[in-house]
């Protein structure tokens, strides 16, 4: 797998440059995220990049900026894109792009087994730089849900899946269900083509398909119902259900189609 630390750094230059020719109409564009528009998703990237920054970089700052979302993480996270939708989109853009980069270089000076405050708990460099890769890849897609725009993944999306497989049981604890004892093993199809696998080998339950779908599903961006997923095992199966590999409330997710 390519290093992190730089397949975060290509892929917000990308999402940025996407957004930066967007005309106002598109802008106030809907998106999947129900009364969310194409601003509200660079507002919440923007705000993110700045948690990662202040993470690495200042950790009294991170813990005083976390503090209300730690106390309510919805009306924490709402009240903080506040500030940052009230921008208008030159600013907007300018301080996603400030915060971005200060971020993704605090990330790369540091080791990646390094622990870095986050809201559940602390995390390696390394992870928390596949968090942030995760953020700009689900609400990169919604944007592009929003305008219509195609996109075209690379293997830059292993981060976000050996993401989802490391974090199996958020799900479970969002919904303050029990996670399953027994591990599972992951077989993924890359966009390359390459098989990646997690999850020791005689495992009962199983889950396989093309490593995308996954990061959708993972990510709740699909429906597991229009995903090329399959499962073996009840607890599996029943994992494809609820999966998410962010902290926070799960939301409703998305429909099928």
């Amino acid at each position: 797998m390519q290093d992190v630390y730089a397949d975060l750094a290509v892929e917000g230059t990308e999402l940025g440059d996407l957004v930066a020719g967007l005309s106002p109409e598109e802008w106030a564009a809907a998106t999947p995220a129900a009364s969310w528009t194409v601003r509200h998703q660079v507002a919440h990237l923007a705000y993110v990049s700045r948690l990662v920054r202040l993470a690495v970089s200042d950790a009294e700052a991170f813990a005083a900026e976390t503090a209300p979302v730690r106390e309510d993480f919805q009306s924490g996270m709402d009240a903080a894109l506040a500030e940052y939708v009230a921008e208008p989109v030159p600013g907007l853009l300018r301080r996603w792009a400030e915060e971005r980069a200060a971020a993704e270089k605090g990330l790369a000076a540091l080791e990646r087994r390094d622990l870095v405050p986050w809201p559940a708990g602390p995390l390696p460099a390394s992870v928390l730089a596949a968090v942030a890769l995760a953020e700009l890849f689900a609400h990169g897609q919604d944007i592009r849900d929003g305008l219509g725009r195609p996109r075209v993944l690379t293997d830059r999306i292993g981060h976000i899946v050996f993401l989802g497989t490391r974090t199996r049981d958020l799900a479970y604890r969002a919904r303050g269900l029990r996670a399953p004892a027994e591990p599972f093993r992951f077989e993924l199809t890359a966009p390359s083509g390459e098989l990646w696998a997690f999850g020791p080998p005689e495992a009962g339950q199983r889950i396989a398909g093309p490593a995308e779908d996954f990061c959708l599903l993972v990510t709740r961006r699909r429906h597991r119902d229009d995903l090329a997923l399959t499962a073996v095992g009840t607890e599996a199966g029943q994992w494809l259900d609820i999966a998410q590999s962010y902290v926070g409330p799960p939301g409703t997710g998305r429909a099928p189609q």
